[in-house]
């Protein structure tokens, strides 16, 4: 197993568990700073998944770890989702509790 695989692997269960307590909590109470936390949450999970594939090989033509690839912005797109929207989405709800 190498290390790609392994890491994905140990980021499939938090980012899971992220993308579901945000669909959870999106499905209560639907507000745009619940949807931007769902969709952040979903960039993760691209983002472990495309790391997993790059791992187990699937979808060669990809070109998964390269630069310049499909695969990278599929990644990359999925990490900047993750990074801004997820955040935003937390403050914004934070923001409407107080």
């Amino acid at each position: 197993m190498n290390a790609t695989l392994a890491t994905a692997l140990v980021a499939l269960l938090p980012a899971s568990i992220l993308l579901f307590a945000s669909w959870v909590q999106f499905a209560r109470r639907s507000s745009g700073a619940f949807l931007l936390q769902l969709v952040g949450a979903a960039g993760l999970v691209i983002v472990v998944l495309s790391h997993l594939c790059e791992g187990l090989g699937v979808l060669p033509w990809m070109g998964w770890g390269l630069e310049h690839s499909v695969g990278h912005y599929v990644d990359l797109a999925g990490a900047l989702l993750a990074a801004v929207l997820f955040p935003v989405g937390y403050l914004l709800s934070a923001l409407h509790a107080a």
